[in-house]
């Protein structure tokens, strides 16, 4: 089931992912990968920071056209390879100032020729911000489903 909660405040997404969950585990925790799939359109992630381990903190800006730059980061709370992600999301305000702080849970279930992705994003301020998120996501998540079938 996709979609969010009546009240915007909780997103959920889930997407066949054509690598093992150990490959896909790992195209969320290394760098290099997650330049490749981490950005909504139109934008490319630069990893500052990713320290990922219970309580190492993350940091990603995302450049756009004319130099646009937003920057996020959080704190990782359950790093379980190769089953479950979860970690603190803001995005920040002004410089190292963050904003409203929601939580994202990803678990990677092993199902035949693949993985299955299930991603809640919840704590949102507003259903806008969760429908901005949605998409986001999905576009995200339709290159980290091709970069899974190049690593095949």
């Amino acid at each position: 089931m996709n979609g969010m909660d009546a009240a915007g405040t909780t997103l959920r997404l889930e997407r066949f992912i054509p690598s093992s969950p150990d490959d896909l585990f790992a195209l969320w925790i290394e760098p290099q990968y997650i330049a490749q799939w981490w950005a909504p359109d139109g934008y490319q992630a630069v990893v500052h920071d990713l320290d990922v381990r219970t309580g190492g903190c993350w940091r990603i800006v995302l450049q756009g056209a004319a130099g646009r730059e937003r920057a996020m980061g959080g704190v990782y709370r359950i790093v379980e390879p190769p089953r479950r992600l979860a970690f603190s999301w803001a995005w920040e305000e002004a410089p190292g100032r963050p904003g409203n702080v929601t939580e994202v849970t990803a678990s990677f279930e092993p199902v035949p020729g693949g993985t299955r992705l299930v991603l809640v994003h919840q704590n949102f301020d507003s259903k806008d911000a969760c429908d901005r998120h949605s998409a986001g996501w999905s576009a995200s998540f339709d290159r980290l489903t091709n970069l899974g079938k190049e690593r095949q």
